[in-house]
């Protein structure tokens, strides 16, 4: 039996949140529901489970990571529909967004869900990301809440095992924030305090 919307969302969401997450639930019913998830995807899904195996042209590699982030957001909003629901307790994503990389990680592609927040006033994030360069020893790549565009606060750091290796962590927001704020992923060297060079940002 498929839950009804109005079962599933906050009646007080703002009218246009409201038919955006109403539209993606009725394109996930009319999909019908998902195969068993074989083990790789026990854990839920990653940008690399989707990536091509052979190197591609520039421009058809360039398209088959743009569907290939797009296919992420799908399997991410349904996995943390199935959960929601499935478990009776687990937190649904509210929000989802999606970063690019700017001249500093071309082809950086990355998705970002906030989650409902908690009792606590905590804001709890899953970033999901491939493309980033490994650093040198100590380097970092730190997420932040950024507002008009600068990185304002930290909600997390991160390192990655190479640019072809997708990586998923969680992240947290304990912050409040308006709903224009967006978040930023710079390039942190050892030792430095201040925010290094954005390499990712919201893609428009």
């Amino acid at each position: 039996m498929t839950p009804r919307f109005d079962d599933l969302v906050e009646q007080d969401l703002p009218a246009e949140e409201r038919g955006r997450l109403e539209r993606v639930h009725d394109l996930l019913v009319a999909a019908g529901p998902p195969p068993e998830l074989s083990p790789e995807f026990e854990f839920g899904p990653t940008l690399a489970m989707t990536l091509p195996k052979r190197r591609q042209g520039r421009g058809r590699q360039r398209l088959a990571l743009l569907a290939a982030a797009l296919v992420v957001l799908a399997l991410v909003f349904t996995l943390g529909y199935i959960t929601g629901n499935g478990s009776g307790g687990g937190i649904v994503g509210v929000r989802t967004l999606r970063l690019a990389g700017t001249a500093q990680a071309p082809g950086a592609l990355a998705s970002l869900v906030l989650s409902n927040e908690d009792d606590a006033g905590n804001w709890p994030m899953k970033l999901t990301v491939t493309g980033l360069a490994k650093l040198p020893p100590r380097g970092y790549y730190e997420v932040f809440l950024a507002r008009d565009g600068r990185p304002i606060a930290s909600c997390g750091v991160f390192v990655v095992k190479s640019k072809s290796a997708a990586v998923t962590v969680d992240l947290n927001a304990p912050y409040s924030f308006r709903r224009s704020d967006g978040w930023v992923i710079t390039r942190q060297a050892p030792g430095q305090h201040e925010p290094g060079p954005v390499v990712m940002h919201p893609l428009a």
